[in-house]
């Protein structure tokens, strides 16, 4: 019998500063604004089934095949993996796993950690370090090698590309693991958009939909959905925290409880959709598909709403492999996924990752086909090489000593 769900919970890289509007290497991109009435779900599908029963590369979604070089499928039949996992495991015990520059740089104030970023309080700005701690099911699962700088530049190329849709609070980057962003007000809630019903963690869509629930944070779902097909149109299910977990709620939720203004929630949930459909259209055209992910928006001092923290990263997106998404399908298997869920799931089925105190060590092979995978969603949809940082000096001194100058400067 189908439920409704209403909660109220309780409560360059180069060490030089880096300015998004300054770098050739991200410059504006030239794709169009998507219009939805043209763009629309059913013919997003379609463009994937095209994609999926070419014999040559994934279709662009103009019908022309792309031009880029570093498509997903050149990417994955090439010799690149294994030119980087000699590096992957060299480095699986140099990760990135705790920084302390509230002791290292002057000016520092304070520290906040996060499940993956350390936060510090830099005076007028943020500085947003990026470890290689691997999160989910609200606990840090690992620690992946180089994954802090994928994500950093990750979010960096999304965030140049995005100016169109929302301005963002980035000020500049001047260490590969490092942004300095505006301080501005946060909004309690993050905002997850989804095109397809599928995860597995509780909050999942088709976790909660098996259990027949059909109006979720504001959402009415078919009946007859199954895991892993492609949802009618995007949906918004925002989430609030509540102690260390992610908390569905509704927006008559959000507004009802002061969490943000109409005005601001309008804003907010229109420049998510938004997002979620460029991003779709620019993963498809590099063979992928944008399955789901999560926005966070802030408020800037002269009240303008800024998107912040990350964007479409494999951290906080779902990304599939588009040229075998249908056949996979049709056949009742899992899509290869070029995101975390693998690790999700291993911990899944070895443990209770919710409710055991002390979980298992992951593999290293999977930790190494993590960092691996992280660095092909970066070079298949940035079209640039990954690099590997030179291990001239230890991780957290370079990032002392750039975050150092870098605050400097703009002081």
């Amino acid at each position: 019998m189908a439920q409704s769900l209403c909660i109220n919970p309780p409560k360059n890289l180069t060490g030089k500063p880096f300015f998004l509007t300054n770098s050739p290497s991200i410059a504006t991109h030239s794709y169009r604004t998507i219009s939805p009435k043209i763009f629309t779900r059913k013919k997003f599908h379609s463009m994937i089934i095209s994609a999926s029963s070419s014999s040559s590369s994934p279709f662009t979604v103009s019908g022309e095949p792309p031009k880029a070089a570093h498509s997903v499928e050149v990417l994955t039949n090439s010799g690149r993996k294994d030119e980087l996992m000699s590096s992957i495991k060299g480095s699986l015990s140099n990760c990135l796993s705790e920084t302390h520059l509230d002791s290292t740089v002057p000016g520092i104030k304070s520290k906040t950690r996060g499940k993956v970023r350390d936060i510090y309080d830099g005076g007028d700005y943020l500085v947003l370090v990026t470890t290689d701690r691997q999160s989910a099911f609200d606990r840090v699962l690992a620690s992946i090698p180089f994954k802090g700088q994928v994500l950093n530049e990750t979010s960096l190329w999304w965030f140049s590309k995005t100016q169109h849709i929302i301005p963002n609070a980035v000020v500049s980057s001047p260490d590969r693991n490092v942004t300095i962003a505006k301080k501005c007000s946060v909004f309690p809630v993050e905002f997850v958009v989804r095109g397809y019903v599928t995860g597995s963690t509780d909050t999942s869509l088709w976790t909660v939909y098996q259990k027949g629930i059909r109006n979720y944070c504001g959402n009415a779902l078919p009946d007859g959905e199954v895991c892993n097909c492609v949802l009618p149109a995007n949906i918004l299910t925002p989430t609030t925290k509540a102690a260390d977990h992610d908390v569905p709620i509704t927006p008559e939720e959000i507004i009802q409880r002061g969490l943000m203004t109409q005005a601001d929630y309008n804003e907010a949930s229109k420049a998510a959709l938004s997002l979620f459909e460029y991003g779709q259209h620019v993963a498809l055209e590099h063979g992928l598909i944008l399955v789901d992910t999560k926005y966070e928006f802030g408020k800037g001092s002269d009240g303008t709403v800024l998107l912040i923290d990350e964007v479409h990263t494999p951290d906080s997106s779902r990304y599939w492999i588009a040229h075998s998404y249908e056949q996979r399908f049709q056949n009742g298997l899992e899509p290869e996924n070029i995101d975390k869920e693998f690790l999700r799931l291993w911990f899944k089925d070895h443990c209770n990752p919710y409710e055991d105190e002390v979980l298992p060590d992951a593999p290293e092979e999977l930790v190494s086909e993590l960092a691996w995978r992280y660095i092909l969603l970066y070079e298949t949809i940035t079209k640039s090489k990954f690099e590997i940082p030179l291990a001239k000096e230890p991780i957290h001194d370079r990032i002392s000593k750039n975050v150092s100058h870098a605050l400097s400067t703009l002081s």
